[in-house]
């Protein structure tokens, strides 16, 4: 009975302390949007980040290229179709992110005719890189 008692208790404070946590007011915590291993990030001893934006008109579309280190792309506003080579058409929506693999041949679009989409950009590369370079 005594365990049961001490479980029971032990379960309780446990419980109020999340609820206490979780109702912290005024203290802004982290959301995660994407984790995922990727292969091809930069090895020098220093590296460059760039953060982007980027605003896509209805049916506007990006060149058919490639990035030489992982992109990771964000989705503010619109809905963004991201088509790799080999692969089927991925659509991502506003609140979601994505990640671009180095070294393969990609295009985007926004396929929407009425609806702008703004995307963050975020890359990290060797210092100087180009952020892409044209595919043919």
């Amino acid at each position: 009975m005594n365990r049961l008692i001490g479980r029971s208790l032990a379960l309780a404070l446990w419980l109020m302390a999340s609820m206490s946590i979780a109702q912290e007011q005024g203290v802004a915590k982290p959301e995660l949007v994407l984790q995922q291993l990727i292969r091809g990030m930069p090895k020098n001893e220093t590296q460059e980040v760039r953060i982007m934006t980027a605003s896509f008109k209805p049916g506007d579309r990006t060149v058919f290229h490639t990035h030489r280190f992982p992109v990771a792309v964000y989705i503010l506003e619109g809905t963004f179709t991201l088509e790799l080579q080999g692969h089927g058409p991925t659509t991502v929506k506003a609140g979601q992110g994505f990640l671009e693999p180095p070294d393969v041949k990609m295009t985007g679009y926004n396929h929407s005719s009425t609806q702008p989409l703004r995307v963050v950009i975020f890359y990290v590369s060797d210092p100087e890189t180009p952020f892409l370079d044209p595919a043919h």
